[in-house]
């Protein structure tokens, strides 16, 4: 019988966990795709592979800087890290669209999916153009947006500790910022293609009827390939020790 290694199955468990908080914070996040670029839909103009990987990747970036550069960062501090660079972009990334859409377009803020706005309570029904399904970025959308910024970042640097981890002791320190850093990469896009078959284009956030109806069905899905990924990064490293 062959024995295998605690650490390793903990770190293949680790890298699904955070595979699939990234899935999850997809959802979180207001895609309103190519409508609302165009004010018709409410959300931000762009697609989900690209909001989850935007803000993945600047999370990647302060996840990675903690860890370079204080010898005593843990995992808790490192995915601080990285929630805290993808909640600012993302944050950035829709107060700019905001911005567009009331100044540049002169639209009011409403939401298609809820009478009132769960947060503040303002009504939105009666603001929503005729034609489209929503408009600019209201306030449950916003917030709903960089809580899932804050789940993929979380779940980017949780990947890239683990994965620093694993090459370390086989690679040149800057050579295993590299390699970490490509397959954390890698894992944010599957992760990010992934809700889009279940997502269908668009999503408002947490307070949108098709956040419970597909969340679960994806999140499961995620963590089963997000294993897979797991078990890649054990065979990369495997194959560096030989």
């Amino acid at each position: 019988m062959v024995a295998i290694d605690p650490t390793l199955l903990t770190n293949i468990l680790l890298i699904g966990l955070s595979g699939t908080l990234i899935c999850l914070a997809v959802h979180f996040i207001p895609v309103g795709g190519a409508p609302a670029a165009m004010a018709q839909a409410t959300g931000i103009g762009t697609g989900t592979v690209e909001l989850a990987a935007g803000s993945g990747l600047v999370g990647l970036i302060t996840a990675s800087y903690m860890y370079a550069y204080e010898p005593l960062a843990d995992i808790p501090l490192v995915m601080a890290a990285g929630a805290m660079g993808s909640m600012v972009m993302l944050a950035s990334t829709m107060f700019a669209g905001s911005l567009i859409y009331a100044y540049g377009v002169a639209v009011p803020f409403a939401s298609a999916q809820v009478k009132k706005d769960p947060i503040t309570g303002d009504r939105q029904d009666t603001y929503i153009s005729k034609g489209t399904q929503g408009q600019g970025l209201p306030t449950i959308c916003y917030v709903s947006g960089v809580v899932g910024a804050a789940l993929g970042g979380a779940g980017g640097g949780l990947i890239y500790f683990v994965l620093m981890d694993l090459y370390k002791p086989y690679l040149a320190l800057t050579s295993a910022f590299a390699v970490a850093g490509v397959f954390t990469m890698g894992v944010m896009y599957v992760n990010s293609v992934i809700p889009s078959y279940g997502v269908g284009g668009t999503i408002e956030g947490i307070h949108d009827p098709k956040f419970r109806r597909v969340v679960g069905k994806d999140v499961i899905t995620s963590f089963f390939v997000s294993i897979l990924c797991g078990l890649l990064a054990v065979l990369i490293a495997g194959g560096m020790s030989v």
